[in-house]
């Protein structure tokens, strides 16, 4: 178990709390896998729901990977019990899309919404989603779309919206999402030797039109992460 209550302490005043009733979402993206990037997220997500009393959704962005919610699954001790299966959108708006879409016995198509689910973890004040990937069919895809719809509709039930987003390496879906959510912030853990790939990635998500909030430099190995406002330089 890695506890980074310390660091999400630090991390959650170097965003600057918003006031209560103003909802934000805030998606957590690396340039390449194994920076720590979704440890980061739950725990940011954890730590906003138990210590701040927020009221916390944790989005798995990962659509086919799907390990936010088996990880607080297996850690029912710390964060608390799954709760049973429930809708994952307020109005019927998703950030993705599957197709082909199936077709239901009157002709109709299934709703994108069928294919995740919400989960309360321990209680009202968190939840994680999980994508039903054993639901996706033969030649159906799965496309992670642009646009926040879904994401305001999502802050009009909750306090915050924690995004996991794959790697820029492996995955264009935190880079579609981006420019659609309220703050982004990039993990970089800290024995990384090369910085082009985050130059490269902070440059990317400028040009979308995202808004950088900064830096999370992943320490957990070594020493405390710290949170650097603005840009890499």
């Amino acid at each position: 178990m890695v506890d980074l209550s310390a660091e999400m302490a630090e991390l959650w005043d170097s965003l600057g709390a918003a006031p209560r009733g103003r909802a934000r979402a805030i998606e957590f993206i690396a340039a390449r896998d194994g920076e720590g990037t979704s440890t980061v997220a739950r725990e940011f997500a954890f730590a906003a729901a138990t210590r701040h009393g927020r009221r916390v959704w944790l989005i798995d962005l990962d659509l086919m990977g799907q390990s936010q919610a088996a990880l607080i699954g297996a850690e029912a001790a710390r964060y608390g019990e799954l709760g049973q299966p429930a809708s994952a959108t307020p109005d019927g708006s998703m950030f993705f899309t599957v197709r082909p879409p199936l077709r239901r016995p009157d002709g109709r198509p299934w709703p994108d919404a069928r294919y995740i689910s919400a989960h309360s973890v321990g209680g009202a004040q968190l939840w994680v989603t999980r994508f039903r990937s054993e639901a996706v069919r033969g030649r159906q895809a799965v496309h992670v779309t642009q646009g926040g719809e879904y994401w305001r509709a999502l802050k009009r039930h909750a306090d915050l919206v924690v995004i996991d987003a794959p790697s820029a390496s492996r995955s264009q879906a935190g880079l579609t999402v981006a420019p659609g959510v309220d703050q982004v912030v990039m993990v970089v853990a800290a024995d990384e030797g090369d910085p082009g790939a985050p130059a490269q990635l902070r440059d990317v998500l400028l040009d979308a039109g995202a808004h950088l909030a900064g830096l999370f430099v992943n320490r957990v190995q070594v020493q405390a992460p710290q949170f650097l406002r603005g840009a890499i330089p």
